[in-house]
Order: structure tokens, then C-alpha cells, then sequence
């Protein structure tokens, strides 16, 4: 078990989402950077749903109550260990009274903390992605007690699993978001798909789980469609010229056209802009 001293600026339990659930409005949620908390999943040889803490810009201050593995993948936050420093993608094992803070954030904006066999956060419709009217609570608070399987460290979890992981130049550092054809592209003429692409677009403030909203008005319009079903990266143009990127806690239909689609590495990579980053969206092809 572990003890929540300090939540940080929002932190939650994420596991790969809630599926099949759509149809009843439920959003599908899930770690917002996939790629970076499977890696912190791998590195502790564990299954790659099971749940970890996503951290949001400002860590959390933790007490484990109990001995495990755990290890720190995505954004950097200068992460101490009973104040001594420790590497992102590294596994570490801990035990009864250690404690875990962060500090600086240097690259990112999203860290995943695992433990070995994932967090044990209650299970509502076969997940256990907090998400605000599903689960009891959408962030971690103070005191809070989150469970884990006790674990006696043991060396052979500290193994790292076969492959690569790049930690000098993080995945995420590019501002190239690959998308592809949504539903609704061909309704604009190709001058105007010509002009939504050659934009660069900056990250609002108006940004959070549910979705992205770029500052730069790309193509006015007055096109509108029936309701229809959105997901995870897909992108709207509202009729402002805006657009908006649909993220993880996504509503499950929406009004507008929806001109793109971004695959989960694009998601993954959004979701570690803060506000003010700029990323220039890349057509792949036709879905």
C-alpha cells in the first residue's frame, strides 16, 4: 500500500482505458501517454494493462507502506527516493517507509508511476481508469491509501525487458502529429485542406483530459454535421476555425466535422505539450 502525503497538480490511477462502454456515453479514459506507461509497465515485467499513476506536472509526495518495485517512465520530474535522486526508466525496489517525492519538471508533462503488479484501485466496468461520475474519485488526495500486491524485492524484477528504451531523446520530442483522413475532410474544398495543414498550430490553455484546443484559427466554415460518434484523436474544426483534439476522457459523440484522427503514438506524443508548445499536424493517408 502506499500513502498519498501530497496529490500533486492532478494525478490519477490509469490503466489502458474502459472499453465497450461507448455506446452508454461512458468516455473511454486510460493513461493519456500510452507508449510511456506501457514502457513503465514492461520494465517491471508486468501485464500491460495494469494500472499506474499518471502524474501531471507536479508530482506527488508518496510513502510506501510496503516493499515493491516500482519505476518512473515519461516526463522527467526529478524524481527523489527518501531524497536521493533516481533515473527515469530504471526500476528501483522500495520498502516499508520509503518515500518518493518530485521535483523539477524538465521535459513533458506527464510521468507514469508503476509497481510491481500494478495499482490496485477499484474496478468499475472492467477498469480501473479513475474518470470523475464513474469511479468514487477522479484525482488522488491527500491520504489517500492506494493498494498494491506486497512484494518482496527481488532482483530478477529489476531486469530490464528485451528491446530499447531511448531515455536521452524522449519519443515525445518532436512537434510532428501524425493524422490521419477523419470523416468529414472531403467536405472542404483543397485549398482548405491545404490551409488546415500548412497552420502551426499552439497549444491553448484550454487544454485537459478531455481534449486540446489550438490557439490558431485555421478555416471558417459553417458546415455542420449529425451527431456522430468521436474518439480518442479525433480532431474537430469548430466553425471559429479552431481546432480541437479530442484526448483520452473524451465525450463519445460531438457536432462538428471531424477533419483528422490521430493513432495512439500521436495522442502519446500531444499529450506530454504543455501550453504554448507548437506542432504541425502530417497527413499519412486516407483511414
Amino acid at each position: 500500500m502506499v500513502k498519498v502525503l501530497h496529490p500533486g497538480f492532478y494525478s490519477s490511477i490509469q490503466d489502458m482505458g474502459r472499453f465497450g462502454y461507448r455506446n452508454l456515453g461512458v468516455p473511454m479514459s486510460g493513461a493519456m501517454d500510452s507508449i510511456s506507461a506501457g514502457f513503465a509497465n514492461a520494465l517491471l515485467n508486468n501485464h500491460k494493462n495494469d494500472a499506474v499513476m499518471e502524474i501531471t506536472m507536479i508530482g506527488p509526495k508518496l510513502i510506501f507502506m510496503a516493499s515493491t518495485n516500482l519505476v518512473i517512465t515519461g516526463a522527467e520530474m526529478s524524481a527523489e527516493l527518501n531524497n536521493n535522486p533516481i533515473l527515469n526508466y530504471k526500476p528501483y525496489p522500495v520498502k516499508n517507509g520509503d518515500i518518493l517525492t518530485f521535483g523539477k519538471l524538465k521535459n513533458g508533462i506527464r510521468s507514469y508511476l508503476a509497481v510491481s503488479g500494478g495499482f490496485q484501485s477499484e474496478i468499475i466496468l472492467n477498469s480501473r481508469s479513475f474518470y470523475t461520475g464513474i469511479t468514487s474519485q477522479g484525482l488522488l488526495k491527500k491520504n489517500d491509501l492506494i493498494s498494491f500486491k506486497h512484494q518482496e524485492i527481488n532482483q530478477t524484477n529489476n531486469q530490464q525487458p528485451k528491446g530499447t528504451i531511448n531515455t536521452k531523446i524522449p519519443f515525445y520530442d518532436t512537434n510532428i502529429i501524425e493524422v490521419f483522413n477523419g470523416p468529414e475532410f472531403e467536405l472542404f474544398s483543397s485549398e482548405e485542406q491545404k490551409k488546415v495543414l500548412s497552420v502551426i498550430y499552439t497549444v491553448s490553455n484550454d487544454n485537459n483530459r478531455m481534449g486540446y484546443r489550438m490557439e490558431e484559427e485555421a478555416v471558417k466554415h459553417t458546415k455542420s454535421i449529425i451527431t456522430s460518434p468521436v474518439l480518442p484523436g479525433t480532431v474537430q474544426l469548430l466553425p471559429s476555425g479552431k481546432l480541437v483534439i479530442l484526448m483520452k476522457d473524451a465525450q463519445t459523440t460531438g457536432g462538428y466535422p471531424r477533419v483528422f484522427q490521430l493513432n495512439e503514438k500521436s495522442i502519446a506524443i500531444l499529450a506530454q505539450k504543455r501550453v504554448g508548445e507548437v506542432i504541425k499536424l502530417k497527413l499519412i493517408t486516407a483511414i
